[in-house]
């Protein structure tokens, strides 16, 4: 397993256990069957959840709210039979996978999901290196920062981070970069 956590939230015992199966090899799988249950169980360690939006006690709107509202850094997709209308607009979702779904394309939206993390990560990491290097090379002579070994490093790794940025942002959709850029603006 790769250590990644999801939660996997869906009230039909069958239909959860084989979401639970297809990605059990590749990941650290919880199940919930409950809004109350994922709400109780979502926490700071879970990476993506997989998010059915019609469950027995309320709705998984209602679970994906809760995430966004506690700030837990988790991508969310929704999982459900229910058909998109308008209401999605404003709903904090990453991706909106109807009803059936198969296991190449559970597993295809769960990458999605982490490569989509994964480039925010570097994404804000590279804005913090970037912000340290513009403050230095306002107040410092170019003799100072080439002579700093702390300094190479800083550029070393912006120039690392940029090089894995490229090779990430190639594998993303234009859907990737919107739900990216819709997360970076509610930071």
């Amino acid at each position: 397993m790769s250590g990644t956590s999801v939660l996997v939230v869906e009230d039909e015992p069958d239909i959860a256990a084989l979401y639970a199966g297809f990605l059990e090899e590749r990941y650290d799988v919880t199940v919930a069957e409950t809004a109350a249950e994922a709400i109780e169980i979502v926490d700071g360690s879970i990476d993506a959840v997989l998010l059915d939006r019609r469950l027995p006690d309320g709705s998984g709107d209602d679970v994906l709210e809760h995430i966004r509202e506690n700030g837990f850094d988790c991508r969310v997709a929704m999982v459900t039979a229910v058909e998109p209308d308008f209401d999605i607009i404003d709903m904090g979702f990453d991706l909106y996978l109807t009803k059936p779904v198969s296991r190449t394309n559970l597993l295809d939206a769960l990458e999605t999901l982490l490569t989509r993390n994964e480039y925010d990560d570097l994404l804000q990491e590279a804005a913090s290196l970037a912000s340290k290097r513009a403050v230095l090379k306002s107040q410092k002579p170019t003799a100072r920062l080439e002579g700093n070994e702390s300094y190479t490093e800083l550029v070393d790794r912006l120039e690392a981070i940029d090089a894995d940025i490229d090779d990430i942002g190639e594998s993303l959709s234009t859907d990737d970069y919107r739900a990216m850029f819709r997360d970076i603006g509610e930071v």
